[in-house]
C-alpha cells in the first residue's frame, strides 16, 4: 500500500501540533534551567545515561530513574555517559558529564563526529544470515574497534537460517575472522541456541550491540532479558534489508552482572574520519607487515616488494580482507 497522501488542513494541523509540542518543550526546558540557576533544584548526584531521547535523557541513579534535561552548553551525551544532574519536580538537569573512559564513533552523514555508546568494554558485531553478511561491513566495525582499542565480538544470529545453499559461504566468512584469534559465537532466538553462551561472555562487562538493521538485534535482547519486551521489525520483503525499530541506543543491566546497550541499525557504518594509514592498522593482521615495504608510501595495489601482496600471495593474509580494505579505503576516496 502507497503513503496515504496529506491535504493540506491535515498537513497544516500536523505541523500546528509538531510547533507546539516543540514550544512546550522548550518551554520545559527553560524553567529547568531558571530552576538550576535560582538553587530550586535538588542536590548534585551522580548517575548513568540508560536512553537518549533528543534534547532529553533517561538517568538512573541508584534505585531511582529520572527523564533530564540537558545543561546549556554541555558536551552531547550519550547512552553509557556517566553524568552528575539535579533532581526537580518533575524533570531534572544534568549539569556536568564524566571523562569517557571508552567510545565508539561513527561520522553522521555530514562527515561530524556521533559518538554511539561510552564507556564500553565490548563491541558485539551481529550479523546474520540476513540479510546476508559482508566482509566489508563487519571490517568497517573492526577497524573502529581496534582504533579504540576496545575487544570485538562477531556473533552471529539467526543460526537457524543457515542452509546448504548459504553454509560453506557463511562458514568460510566466519572462520576468515576466527583465524585471526576474534572470538565468534552464534545463537539463534527462535531456537534458543548459544544464549547461555551469550550471556557468559556478557556477563560483567559493559557491551553495545552493533550491525546492520535486520540482524535481530533486540531480538536477542528480548531472549536475554524477556522483561524488556522491546519492539523488533521484520525484514523488507522486497529488498530483504532491516528496517528500523530501535531508535535510541538503551542500556540494559543483565541479571550475572554487567550491561548491555542495544544500539539503532544502521545500513551503513562509515570510517570516513580516519585516513588510509588508521585503517592499514585496523587490519590486526596487517600491523607486523606495515613498514616492510620496498617504498615507504607504498599503496599495497601493484607495487614491487610490497610487503602485504607478498603475504596475500602466500596465503598469510586472506583474499577477502585485501579487497574489504581496498573497498574501504576506495569509500573513502568517494566521500
Amino acid at each position: 500500500m502507497g503513503k496515504r497522501t496529506l491535504t493540506r488542513r491535515q498537513a497544516w494541523r500536523n505541523n500546528k501540533i509538531q510547533d507546539e509540542r516543540r514550544k512546550r518543550a522548550e518551554k520545559q526546558e527553560q524553567l529547568s534551567v531558571e530552576a538550576l540557576a535560582g538553587g530550586e533544584l535538588g542536590a548534585e548526584q551522580e548517575g548513568l545515561v540508560i536512553a537518549h531521547y533528543g534534547n532529553q535523557v533517561e538517568v538512573e541513579s541508584g534505585a531511582m530513574i529520572a527523564r533530564c534535561h540537558l545543561r546549556a552548553n554541555l558536551d552531547s551525551l550519550v547512552t553509557g555517559d556517566q553524568v552528575v544532574w539535579c533532581a526537580g519536580d518533575s524533570i531534572g538537569v544534568v549539569v556536568a558529564r564524566q571523562p569517557r573512559q571508552s567510545e565508539l564513533l561513527r561520522p553522521d552523514p555530514y562527515g561530524a563526529m556521533k559518538a554511539v555508546a561510552a564507556n564500553i568494554d565490548r563491541i558485539v558485531l551481529v550479523t546474520a544470515p540476513l540479510p546476508e553478511p559482508h566482509s566489508s561491513t563487519i571490517d568497517r566495525y573492526l577497524v573502529a574497534a581496534e582504533a579504540v582499542a576496545i575487544e570485538a565480538v562477531i556473533l552471529l544470529n539467526k543460526s537457524d537460517l543457515v542452509s546448504a545453499a548459504n553454509r560453506e559461504e557463511i562458514d568460510t566468512l566466519l572462520a576468515t575472522y576466527s583465524d585471526l584469534g576474534y572470538r565468534v559465537s552464534q545463537a539463534s532466538c527462535k531456537h534458543q541456541d548459544g544464549l547461555t553462551a551469550l550471556r557468559q561472555t556478557l556477563s560483567n562487562r559493559t557491551s553495545v550491540f552493533v550491525g546492520q538493521s535486520g540482524v535481530g538485534k533486540t531480538s536477542l535482547v528480548n531472549a536475554l532479558l524477556p522483561q524488556v519486551n522491546a519492539r523488533v521489525g521484520a525484514l523488507s520483503e522486497t529488498r530483504q534489508e532491516g528496517v528500523h525499530t530501535t531508535t535510541t541506543a538503551q542500556l540494559f543491566h543483565l541479571p550475572d552482572g554487567g550491561a548491555l546497550i542495544d544500539s539503532p541499525g544502521i545500513r551503513e557504518f562509515g570510517l570516513w574520519h580516519m585516513n588510509p594509514e588508521q585503517i592499514e592498522r585496523g587490519f590486526k593482521e596487517f600491523q607486523p607487515l606495515l613498514g616492510h615495504c620496498k617504498f615507504r608510501d607504498c599503496k599495497h595495489k601493484q607495487e614491487p616488494d610490497c610487503a602485504l601482496l607478498a603475504a596475500v600471495a602466500s596465503g598469510e593474509v586472506s583474499e577477502r580482507r585485501i579487497n574489504s580494505y581496498r573497498q574501504i579505503l576506495a569509500s573513502l576516496e568517494d566521500h
